[in-house]
C-alpha cells in the first residue's frame, strides 16, 4: 500500500479503504499505485487488475476525444504547477460486467502530493460519479401526466435515498472527526466554522469553534497572514497549498506562545451555480517532522563540514546509487565542475579500463546493501590517474531502508607503487637469488681451485727447496772435484756432464719454488712498457717469422713494483705457449695497460685485493682450450704437449711469480677462438729504477763469512767453496745460532744464509734485526748463488 509521510499506515489505510468515495493515487507515470474499496466497487475492477497499470491502458479512451484531453491536461497541469485541479464534469465510459462499455460522469478532483523536497510525486484523484444526476438533469416529459408520475417516482427514490445518504453523512461524519489530519469548513465570506474535527480542535487547543468566524475563535493567529489567505481564496476560488508553514498559537491567554509547523490546503468550495460557499481545510501538524528536518539539516551540515576538513574524497549518494553530493577535495582533485555517477550521466574521472567492473560492483551493492569496496584509477586534473580505494557503507533508517550512501575514496597510488616495486624486487631477489647462487658456486670453484693450486704449490715448494739443497751438494762437490782432476780429460767431460744436469736440475727446482711462491725475489720499480720494448727483439726472434707480433701500450702507463727478471722469463714462457698453439703461424698480440679491480671482481677471484693495477695481456689466434683443460692449466707438469715438449711448469711459475708478487693472473680461451692470458700486477707509486750492469765476477777474497745453513751437507759445501776461494768462514746450524755468533762482536764481512729454516728467528729477520747493530757488510744466499754457473759470485758481493 502507497504510504504518506507523516501517518500511521494504520490509520491511514483504514480512513482510505472505508471512505465511501471513490480515491485513487497515480505516479508521474499515470500508473494506478494505490486505490480505496469505493473505487473499485465503482469500476468494477479488483486491485490486483489495477495495481501498476496505467490510466488510460485501464480504462481507455479514443484519443484525442473530450475524456481523454481533459483527464490528460487536468493531470499534467497538478504535476507541473503543484496546485489541486477540479474537474467538475467529465464524461469517461466504464466497462460494465458484461465486458461492454456504458457511458458515465464523473467529477473528479486532483491533488498533489509532493516529497519532502517539494517533487511532486503522486496525484490523488477524487471521483464522485454523477451520472444519473446529469440523466434526471436532461429528461424532459411529454405531458403534464407523465411529469407528474416521474416527479412522484422521483421523490420516492429521492426518500429512499436520503435515507441512504443520511446513513452515509453520519458515517463520513464519525470519520471526519476522527481522521488523523485536522480538517475544518468555513461558510461565508466571514469564514464561519461549521465544522472542525478532534485533530483540528487539539490543535488550536479550544473546543467552542461552530458558529464562531475565525477572526473570533482564533485571534491568537492574527497579524501572520491566516485571515488574508482565506479571503484571498474565497475571492479568487483559487486552492492555496501551504508546505511547513509556521504558526505561533496560544492555547490560553495566560499561555506563553507555541510555535508549530503546519502542511494544509484551503480548498474553496463550490455550489451547483460554481459561486463559492466556504472553504474547506485540510492538514497536518509537521511539527515533529520540521524539527527532524531541521536536525536532519544541521547534522547534514556537521557532516559535509567534517568531510570538507578531510584530506580523503568524500561524496554521498541516494539510495539507487546516483550521486548527490562530493566534498571540495574531489574537486580540487578532478578539476571538475560537476561529478556524476548514475545510469545516465557518468563524469569521465573513472579510467575506461575500470568503469565496467566498478559499475558492477556498485550496482551490486546497491541491490543487496552491501558496502561497496573496490580500487580504482581516478583522473587528475592534470591528466594522470593515480590509484583509490573507495568505499561506500549504507545508512538505513529505523525500519532498515536505506537512506543515503556515504563514501570515501582514499588515495592508495604509493601504496600500489610500493606494491609494483615490492613484487618487482621480489621477483629480482629471486633473480639475484638465482645469480647469488651461480656466484657462490663460481666462488667456490675458484675457492677450490685456489685451496688446490696453494696445497700443490706448499707441496711443490718443499720438494724444490729439498732437491735444491741435494742439488747444491752434488754441484758443489762436482766443483771442488773439478780441481782435483785438472788435466784428467775424461773425467772433466764427466764433471762438466754432470754441472749442466744439475744446472738443469736447478733450473726446474728454481721453476718449482716460483710456483710455490718461494722464489727469492729482487723487485724493483719498472715501466712493463718499456721492459716489454727492450724485449721486443728477443721475442721475434724466438718466435720467428711466421708469428705477427703487435704491441699495444696504453698511454699514462703507471709503474709496478716487479722482478724485471721473472716478468721476461713469464712474458717468454707465454709468447712461447702460445707460439706452439697457433703451430708457428698466427697473431700474438702484447698489451699492456692500466686497469682497476672493483670489489664485485675481487669477490670472485681470491688473494686479490680490489685496486689498481698494471695490465699485461698476451692474445693469439691459436686453437684455444676447452673448459677441462682450463682448470689444470697452473698445475705442476700438466701439459697438452706431446711427450718430450714441455715440463707443463712453464704457466706453474709464472702463476707462482704473478701471486708471490701480489697480483692476479686469469685465462679466457674457448676452442677455435684463441687464448687470453691477462697479468694485472700491483701499481706503484714510486720512480722508476735505473738499472744496474752485473758486476764482474772476483776470483775470491780474505773477507769473514758467517754461513747459516740448516742442511748439514750443504752447509759444508758451501764452507768448502768458500774457504777455497780464500774466504775466513763461519758456520751456524741455524738463525738462532748465526744470531749468537753476530752478538759475540767477532767482525763479519758477509753474511750468507738460507732462506727457509727451522726455528723462531728467520735468516731475514736476522739480517734485518742486527744490520746496523753488528759490523756486518752483506747478506747474501746460497739460493743467490745458484743464478750464475760459478759460486765465485760470493766473492763479489763482499767487494
Amino acid at each position: 500500500m502507497f504510504r504518506l509521510t507523516g501517518l500511521s499506515a494504520i490509520d491511514f489505510n483504514t480512513l482510505f479503504n472505508l471512505s465511501p468515495n471513490p480515491y485513487v493515487i497515480l505516479d508521474r507515470e499515470w500508473r494506478l499505485v494505490g486505490m480505496n474499496d469505493a473505487y473499485l466497487a465503482v469500476t468494477g475492477r479488483s486491485r490486483e487488475e489495477l495495481t501498476g497499470k496505467g490510466m488510460f491502458d485501464a480504462f481507455p479512451s479514443a484519443p484525442g476525444s473530450v475524456p481523454d484531453r481533459l483527464l490528460r491536461q487536468s493531470l499534467t497541469k497538478v504535476f507541473s504547477t503543484g496546485a489541486v485541479d477540479h474537474l467538475p464534469l467529465i464524461p469517461y465510459p466504464i466497462a460494465n460486467d458484461d465486458g461492454v462499455l456504458e457511458e458515465r460522469y464523473w467529477s473528479a478532483t486532483h491533488t498533489p502530493i509532493p516529497e519532502e523536497n517539494g517533487e511532486i510525486r503522486f496525484v490523488l484523484q477524487h471521483t464522485v460519479d454523477v451520472t444519473e444526476l446529469q440523466k434526471l438533469r436532461h429528461s424532459v416529459p411529454d405531458s403534464g401526466t407523465n411529469l407528474q408520475s416521474s416527479l412522484l417516482n422521483h421523490a420516492k427514490a429521492l426518500k429512499g435515498e436520503n435515507l441512504a445518504l443520511g446513513e452515509e453523512l453520519e458515517y463520513v461524519h464519525a470519520l471526519f472527526e476522527q481522521a488523523p489530519g485536522f480538517m475544518a469548513v468555513f461558510r461565508g465570506a466571514q469564514h464561519v466554522f461549521s465544522i472542525a474535527n478532534g485533530a483540528y480542535r487539539a490543535l488550536v487547543g479550544r473546543d467552542e469553534l461552530v458558529g464562531r468566524t475565525i477572526r473570533d475563535a482564533l485571534p491568537d493567529i492574527a497579524g501572520q497572514g491566516f485571515y488574508e489567505l482565506l479571503d484571498e481564496v474565497y475571492r479568487t476560488g483559487v486552492p492555496y497549498s501551504g508546505k511547513s508553514v509556521r504558526v505561533l498559537l496560544q492555547n490560553h491567554p495566560d499561555e506563553a506562545y507555541q510555535e508549530r509547523f503546519l502542511d494544509f490546503v484551503y480548498q474553496p468550495i463550490f455550489d451547483r451555480d460554481d459561486a463559492i460557499t466556504g472553504i474547506f481545510v485540510q492538514g497536518h501538524d509537521v511539527t515533529d517532522l520540521r524539527l527532524a528536518q531541521v536536525a536532519a539539516r544541521e547534522s547534514e551540515e556537521r557532516f559535509r563540514t567534517l568531510a570538507q576538513s578531510l584530506p580523503n574524497q568524500v561524496w554521498t549518494a541516494s539510495p539507487d546509487g546516483r550521486m548527490l553530493w562530493v566534498n571540495d577535495e574531489l574537486y580540487r582533485y578532478s578539476g571538475l565542475d560537476e561529478i556524476y555517477f548514475d545510469q545516465t550521466k557518468r563524469s569521465s574521472i573513472l579510467h575506461p579500463d575500470d568503469m565496467q567492473r566498478v559499475e558492477e560492483g556498485w550496482k551490486h551493492a546497491v541491490r543487496t546493501g552491501e558496502t561497496f569496496q573496490g580500487e580504482l584509477r581516478l583522473r587528475r586534473h592534470d591528466g594522470q590517474y593515480r590509484w583509490f580505494l573507495s568505499r561506500a557503507v549504507p545508512v538505513s533508517n529505523p525500519q532498515g531502508e536505506i537512506v543515503f550512501w556515504v563514501a570515501t575514496n582514499t588515495d592508495i597510488d604509493d601504496q600500489k607503487r610500493t606494491e609494483s616495486n615490492l613484487e618487482y624486487l621480489a621477483e629480482s631477489l629471486g633473480h639475484r637469488i638465482e645469480e647469488r647462487t651461480e656466484e657462490l658456486q663460481r666462488t667456490q670453484e675458484v675457492l677450490r681451485q685456489s685451496q688446490k693450486m696453494e696445497a700443490i704449490g706448499n707441496l711443490a715448494g718443499g720438494i724444490a727447496h729439498d732437491f735444491n739443497n741435494l742439488l747444491q751438494v752434488i754441484t758443489g762437490n762436482l766443483q771442488l772435484l773439478s780441481s782435483e782432476i785438472a788435466g784428467n780429460t775424461a773425467a772433466e767431460k764427466r764433471i762438466s756432464n754432470a754441472l749442466a744436469g744439475a744446472s738443469r736440475g736447478a733450473r726446474l727446482a728454481s721453476q718449482l719454488l716460483s710456483f710455490g711462491r718461494r722464489q727469492p725475489l729482487a723487485p724493483k720499480v719498472v715501466n712493463l712498457g718499456r721492459l716489454i720494448r727492450e724485449l721486443d727483439h728477443l721475442l721475434r726472434r724466438s718466435l720467428g717469422e711466421a708469428i705477427e707480433i703487435d704491441t699495444i701500450v696504453g698511454g699514462g702507463l703507471w709503474n709496478t713494483l716487479i722482478d724485471s727478471s721473472n716478468v721476461e722469463n713469464a712474458l717468454l714462457n707465454l709468447a712461447i705457449n702460445a707460439r706452439d698453439a697457433m703451430n708457428g703461424q698466427g697473431k700474438l698480440t702484447i698489451e699492456i695497460g692500466n686497469a682497476y679491480l672493483d670489489d664485485e671482481y675481487a669477490r670472485t677471484a681470491f688473494e686479490i685485493e680490489p685496486g689498481q693495477f698494471v695490465m699485461l695481456a698476451v692474445t693469439d689466434t691459436g686453437s684455444g682450450m676447452t673448459p677441462d683443460v682450463l682448470e689444470k692449466v697452473f698445475d705442476p707438469f700438466f701439459t697438452t704437449k706431446p711427450e718430450g715438449k714441455g715440463t707443463g711448469l712453464g704457466l706453474s711459475m709464472v702463476y707462482g711469480f704473478v701471486k708471490q708478487s701480489g697480483g692476479h693472473i686469469r685465462i679466457y680461451s674457448e676452442p677455435g677462438e684463441g687464448t687470453t692470458v691477462r697479468i694485472y700486477l700491483p701499481r706503484s707509486l714510486g720512480e722508476e729504477e735505473e738499472t744496474v750492469e752485473n758486476p764482474a765476477a772476483a776470483t775470491g777474497g780474505d773477507e769473514t763469512v758467517l754461513v747459516v745453513e740448516d742442511d748439514e751437507a750443504v752447509r759444508e759445501t758451501t764452507v768448502g767453496l768458500l774457504t777455497e776461494l780464500g774466504y775466513r768462514v763461519l758456520k751456524a746450524r741455524d738463525a738462532d745460532s748465526g744470531l749468537a755468533i753476530v752478538e759475540s762482536g767477532v767482525p763479519i764481512d758477509l753474511l750468507f744464509t738460507d732462506v727457509v729454516m727451522p726455528g723462531q728467528l728467520k735468516s731475514r729477520d736476522l739480517a734485518v734485526r742486527r744490520r746496523n747493530d753488528c759490523p756486518v757488510s752483506a747478506f747474501f744466499s746460497h739460493q743467490d748463488i745458484r743464478k750464475t754457473r760459478s759460486f765465485t759470485m760470493a766473492a763479489s758481493i763482499s767487494a
